[in-house]
Protein backbone atom coordinates (compact mmCIF):
# COMPACT_ATOMS: atom_id res chain seq x y z
CA UNK A 1 0.00 0.00 0.00
CA UNK A 2 1.40 3.45 -1.14
CA UNK A 3 1.63 5.57 2.25
CA UNK A 4 -0.79 8.76 1.76
CA UNK A 5 -0.75 11.57 4.87
CA UNK A 6 -3.23 13.80 5.37
CA UNK A 7 -2.39 16.40 7.47
CA UNK A 8 -5.54 18.24 9.59
CA UNK A 9 -3.72 21.15 11.46
CA UNK A 10 -1.61 23.16 9.00
CA UNK A 11 -1.30 26.81 9.96
CA UNK A 12 -0.88 29.14 7.02
CA UNK A 13 2.69 30.26 7.05
CA UNK A 14 3.37 34.03 8.35
CA UNK A 15 6.28 36.15 8.92
CA UNK A 16 5.68 37.80 12.46
CA UNK A 17 8.34 40.36 12.69
CA UNK A 18 6.62 41.35 9.18
CA UNK A 19 2.63 40.57 9.08
CA UNK A 20 1.93 42.83 6.28
CA UNK A 21 4.46 40.85 3.90
CA UNK A 22 2.93 38.96 0.85
CA UNK A 23 2.13 35.43 1.76
CA UNK A 24 2.13 33.80 -1.43
CA UNK A 25 5.73 33.04 -1.93
CA UNK A 26 5.92 31.55 1.50
CA UNK A 27 2.79 29.20 0.82
CA UNK A 28 4.87 27.88 -2.54
CA UNK A 29 7.47 26.86 -0.04
CA UNK A 30 5.28 24.98 2.21
CA UNK A 31 4.51 22.81 -0.37
CA UNK A 32 7.71 21.93 -1.69
CA UNK A 33 8.51 21.41 1.90
CA UNK A 34 5.27 19.26 2.66
CA UNK A 35 4.99 17.51 -0.53
CA UNK A 36 9.04 16.36 -0.09
CA UNK A 37 8.31 15.58 3.40
CA UNK A 38 5.35 13.18 2.30
CA UNK A 39 2.32 14.93 2.96
CA UNK A 40 -0.06 14.14 -0.04
CA UNK A 41 -3.17 16.29 1.08
CA UNK A 42 -3.28 19.05 3.63
CA UNK A 43 -6.09 21.18 5.70
CA UNK A 44 -4.93 24.87 5.52
CA UNK A 45 -5.74 27.35 8.39
CA UNK A 46 -6.46 30.15 7.49
CA UNK A 47 -8.52 33.76 7.45
CA UNK A 48 -9.97 35.36 10.93
CA UNK A 49 -7.24 36.57 13.35
CA UNK A 50 -4.53 34.10 11.64
CA UNK A 51 -3.27 35.52 8.09
CA UNK A 52 -4.68 36.87 5.33
CA UNK A 53 -8.43 37.50 4.69
CA UNK A 54 -10.68 35.00 3.84
CA UNK A 55 -10.38 36.20 -0.15
CA UNK A 56 -6.87 36.23 -0.09
CA UNK A 57 -6.35 32.84 1.37
CA UNK A 58 -8.60 31.07 -0.59
CA UNK A 59 -6.78 32.58 -3.92
CA UNK A 60 -3.63 31.39 -2.78
CA UNK A 61 -4.71 28.02 -1.70
CA UNK A 62 -6.56 27.87 -5.47
CA UNK A 63 -3.39 28.35 -6.66
CA UNK A 64 -2.54 24.16 -5.01
CA UNK A 65 -6.21 22.99 -5.75
CA UNK A 66 -5.14 19.37 -5.50
CA UNK A 67 -2.72 19.67 -2.23
CA UNK A 68 -4.98 21.99 0.16
CA UNK A 69 -8.63 21.77 1.91
CA UNK A 70 -9.56 25.52 2.82
CA UNK A 71 -10.55 25.10 6.50
CA UNK A 72 -11.17 28.74 7.76
CA UNK A 73 -10.34 30.38 10.96
CA UNK A 74 -13.66 31.79 12.60
CA UNK A 75 -14.45 33.74 15.96
CA UNK A 76 -18.09 32.51 16.98
CA UNK A 77 -18.49 35.43 18.97
CA UNK A 78 -18.92 37.15 14.89
CA UNK A 79 -19.35 34.16 13.25
CA UNK A 80 -22.71 33.25 12.99
CA UNK A 81 -24.90 30.57 10.50
CA UNK A 82 -25.03 33.17 8.29
CA UNK A 83 -21.59 33.69 7.68
CA UNK A 84 -20.48 30.02 8.03
CA UNK A 85 -22.56 29.65 4.72
CA UNK A 86 -20.86 32.63 2.96
CA UNK A 87 -17.57 30.81 4.04
CA UNK A 88 -18.78 27.33 2.42
CA UNK A 89 -20.17 29.45 -0.78
CA UNK A 90 -16.67 30.89 -1.44
CA UNK A 91 -14.75 27.40 -1.42
CA UNK A 92 -14.06 26.60 2.22
CA UNK A 93 -14.67 22.99 3.57
CA UNK A 94 -13.51 23.15 7.12
CA UNK A 95 -13.87 25.44 10.14
CA UNK A 96 -10.82 25.92 12.82
CA UNK A 97 -11.88 27.30 16.84
CA UNK A 98 -9.37 28.84 19.35
CA UNK A 99 -8.93 31.77 21.86
CA UNK A 100 -12.90 32.13 22.20
CA UNK A 101 -14.06 34.77 24.28
CA UNK A 102 -16.52 32.15 26.28
CA UNK A 103 -16.71 28.45 26.40
CA UNK A 104 -16.56 26.22 23.15
CA UNK A 105 -20.49 24.91 24.00
CA UNK A 106 -21.73 28.29 24.79
CA UNK A 107 -25.35 28.25 23.85
CA UNK A 108 -24.83 31.45 21.50
CA UNK A 109 -22.09 29.43 19.50
CA UNK A 110 -24.33 26.42 18.69
CA UNK A 111 -26.20 28.66 15.35
CA UNK A 112 -23.15 28.29 13.85
CA UNK A 113 -22.21 25.09 14.60
CA UNK A 114 -25.03 23.47 13.29
CA UNK A 115 -25.34 25.20 10.39
CA UNK A 116 -21.63 23.98 9.65
CA UNK A 117 -23.05 20.41 10.33
CA UNK A 118 -26.00 20.99 7.64
CA UNK A 119 -22.92 21.99 5.21
CA UNK A 120 -20.95 19.14 6.40
CA UNK A 121 -18.13 20.91 7.54
CA UNK A 122 -15.79 19.74 10.04
CA UNK A 123 -14.55 21.51 13.04
CA UNK A 124 -11.15 21.72 14.20
CA UNK A 125 -11.56 22.77 18.14
CA UNK A 126 -8.06 24.29 19.64
CA UNK A 127 -8.02 21.87 23.10
CA UNK A 128 -6.06 23.23 26.61
CA UNK A 129 -3.33 25.97 27.00
CA UNK A 130 -2.22 27.68 23.76
CA UNK A 131 1.76 27.08 23.34
CA UNK A 132 4.22 29.20 21.14
CA UNK A 133 7.16 30.81 22.17
CA UNK A 134 8.98 29.10 24.51
CA UNK A 135 8.17 25.75 25.93
CA UNK A 136 10.11 25.67 29.32
CA UNK A 137 9.79 21.97 29.94
CA UNK A 138 12.48 21.69 27.02
CA UNK A 139 14.69 24.98 27.62
CA UNK A 140 14.97 28.07 29.71
CA UNK A 141 16.45 31.65 28.86
CA UNK A 142 19.14 30.87 31.27
CA UNK A 143 20.85 28.31 29.51
CA UNK A 144 19.89 28.55 25.58
CA UNK A 145 20.60 31.92 23.60
CA UNK A 146 18.22 30.94 20.77
CA UNK A 147 15.33 30.73 24.02
CA UNK A 148 16.83 34.36 25.48
CA UNK A 149 16.47 35.96 21.95
CA UNK A 150 12.81 34.42 22.30
CA UNK A 151 12.40 35.20 25.18
CA UNK A 152 12.88 39.02 24.72
CA UNK A 153 10.89 39.07 21.40
CA UNK A 154 8.27 37.70 23.45
CA UNK A 155 8.37 40.51 26.31
CA UNK A 156 8.73 43.18 23.69
CA UNK A 157 5.42 41.83 22.60
CA UNK A 158 3.71 41.45 25.76
CA UNK A 159 1.51 44.72 25.75
CA UNK A 160 -0.39 42.39 23.11
CA UNK A 161 -3.40 41.42 25.53
CA UNK A 162 -4.96 38.24 24.92
CA UNK A 163 -8.50 37.32 26.31
CA UNK A 164 -8.15 33.70 26.34
CA UNK A 165 -8.42 31.07 28.87
CA UNK A 166 -7.78 26.94 28.62
CA UNK A 167 -10.51 26.51 30.58
CA UNK A 168 -12.94 27.39 27.39
CA UNK A 169 -11.65 25.09 25.21
CA UNK A 170 -11.88 21.33 27.24
CA UNK A 171 -12.48 18.35 25.89
CA UNK A 172 -15.57 17.87 27.93
CA UNK A 173 -17.10 21.15 25.81
CA UNK A 174 -17.21 18.63 22.63
CA UNK A 175 -19.02 16.17 24.35
CA UNK A 176 -22.02 19.39 24.38
CA UNK A 177 -21.23 20.11 20.63
CA UNK A 178 -21.50 16.21 19.51
CA UNK A 179 -24.45 15.68 21.67
CA UNK A 180 -26.61 18.36 20.31
CA UNK A 181 -25.23 18.36 16.99
CA UNK A 182 -24.52 14.20 16.32
CA UNK A 183 -23.13 14.26 12.39
CA UNK A 184 -20.81 17.05 13.14
CA UNK A 185 -17.68 16.35 12.42
CA UNK A 186 -15.47 17.20 15.31
CA UNK A 187 -11.71 17.39 15.87
CA UNK A 188 -10.47 18.01 19.13
CA UNK A 189 -6.48 19.02 19.05
CA UNK A 190 -3.28 18.04 20.83
CA UNK A 191 -5.28 14.61 22.09
CA UNK A 192 -6.72 17.30 24.29
CA UNK A 193 -3.64 18.67 25.73
CA UNK A 194 -1.87 17.98 28.48
CA UNK A 195 -4.70 17.28 31.81
CA UNK A 196 -7.14 16.92 29.42
CA UNK A 197 -6.35 13.06 28.06
CA UNK A 198 -8.57 11.70 30.03
CA UNK A 199 -11.44 13.87 28.71
CA UNK A 200 -10.41 13.22 25.51
CA UNK A 201 -10.63 9.79 25.72
CA UNK A 202 -13.80 9.48 27.00
CA UNK A 203 -15.71 11.50 24.54
CA UNK A 204 -13.80 9.90 21.98
CA UNK A 205 -15.19 6.71 23.75
CA UNK A 206 -18.53 7.73 23.15
CA UNK A 207 -19.03 10.68 20.75
CA UNK A 208 -19.78 8.86 17.25
CA UNK A 209 -17.94 11.81 15.41
CA UNK A 210 -15.31 13.22 17.58
CA UNK A 211 -11.96 12.28 17.00
CA UNK A 212 -8.52 13.69 18.05
CA UNK A 213 -5.68 15.21 16.22
CA UNK A 214 -1.93 13.90 17.59
CA UNK A 215 -0.27 17.03 17.13
CA UNK A 216 1.17 19.25 19.77
CA UNK A 217 5.28 18.62 19.80
CA UNK A 218 7.42 15.78 21.43
CA UNK A 219 6.28 16.55 24.87
CA UNK A 220 2.49 15.47 23.82
CA UNK A 221 4.27 12.72 21.60
CA UNK A 222 6.07 11.47 25.12
CA UNK A 223 2.73 11.24 26.69
CA UNK A 224 1.12 9.89 23.76
CA UNK A 225 3.02 6.61 24.36
CA UNK A 226 3.58 6.60 28.11
CA UNK A 227 -0.08 6.64 28.53
CA UNK A 228 -1.22 4.20 26.22
CA UNK A 229 -3.42 7.11 24.70
CA UNK A 230 -2.51 5.55 20.50
CA UNK A 231 -4.99 2.80 19.91
CA UNK A 232 -5.32 1.67 24.09
CA UNK A 233 -7.08 4.62 25.54
CA UNK A 234 -8.26 6.31 22.36
CA UNK A 235 -9.09 3.68 19.54
CA UNK A 236 -6.70 3.74 16.29
CA UNK A 237 -9.94 4.92 14.63
CA UNK A 238 -10.32 7.86 16.22
CA UNK A 239 -7.26 9.54 15.98
CA UNK A 240 -5.80 11.80 12.93
CA UNK A 241 -2.46 13.13 12.48
CA UNK A 242 -1.36 17.12 12.21
CA UNK A 243 1.81 19.16 11.88
CA UNK A 244 1.23 22.04 13.75
CA UNK A 245 4.62 22.90 13.49
CA UNK A 246 6.80 25.30 11.38
CA UNK A 247 7.44 24.34 7.89
CA UNK A 248 11.12 23.08 8.59
CA UNK A 249 9.74 20.95 11.32
CA UNK A 250 7.35 18.97 9.60
CA UNK A 251 10.04 16.33 7.90
CA UNK A 252 11.11 15.46 11.50
CA UNK A 253 7.53 15.82 12.39
CA UNK A 254 6.48 12.72 10.48
CA UNK A 255 9.72 10.91 11.03
CA UNK A 256 8.97 10.79 15.04
CA UNK A 257 5.75 9.26 14.24
CA UNK A 258 7.07 6.67 12.33
CA UNK A 259 9.40 5.54 15.26
CA UNK A 260 6.02 5.96 17.19
CA UNK A 261 4.53 3.58 15.23
CA UNK A 262 7.38 0.95 14.75
CA UNK A 263 7.42 1.00 18.76
CA UNK A 264 3.63 0.31 19.21
CA UNK A 265 4.65 -2.48 16.39
CA UNK A 266 1.29 -0.64 14.87
CA UNK A 267 0.83 -2.98 11.24
CA UNK A 268 -0.04 -1.57 8.10
CA UNK A 269 -3.90 -0.83 8.26
CA UNK A 270 -3.56 1.02 11.51
CA UNK A 271 -0.86 3.38 10.06
CA UNK A 272 -2.82 4.14 6.94
CA UNK A 273 -5.62 4.58 9.50
CA UNK A 274 -3.57 7.24 11.58
CA UNK A 275 -2.02 8.51 8.11
CA UNK A 276 -4.79 9.02 5.62
CA UNK A 277 -8.01 7.32 5.74
CA UNK A 278 -9.27 8.41 9.59
CA UNK A 279 -9.07 11.83 7.85
CA UNK A 280 -10.23 11.22 4.81
CA UNK A 281 -13.26 10.08 5.82
CA UNK A 282 -13.85 13.33 8.02
CA UNK A 283 -13.65 15.55 5.16
CA UNK A 284 -15.61 13.46 2.22
CA UNK A 285 -12.42 11.70 0.45
CA UNK A 286 -13.35 8.84 1.05
CA UNK A 287 -16.45 6.80 2.31
CA UNK A 288 -16.32 5.25 5.79
CA UNK A 289 -16.08 1.73 6.01
CA UNK A 290 -18.23 -0.40 8.34
CA UNK A 291 -18.03 -4.02 9.15
CA UNK A 292 -20.36 -6.48 7.15
CA UNK A 293 -23.43 -7.18 9.70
Amino acid sequence: MTRKILDVHMHFPRNWEKPEEDPAPMVDRLVDVATTAGITKSCLLTGGRFGPSYERGLEIARKYGDFFIPVAVIDPEVIGPKEVSNLHAMGYRGLKIIGTARDYDCPDYMPAYGRAQDLQMPILFHMGVIGGGLDYSRTHPRRSADAAQAYHRMMAMSGMLRDVSASRMNPLHLDTIASRFPRLRIIGAHLGNQGNYEFAASVARWRHHVWFDMSGGETIERHAVERNLIGVEIGIEKLVWGSDCGMDEIKEHIDRFDAIYDQLELDEDQRHRLWWANAAEIYGLEEPTFAEE
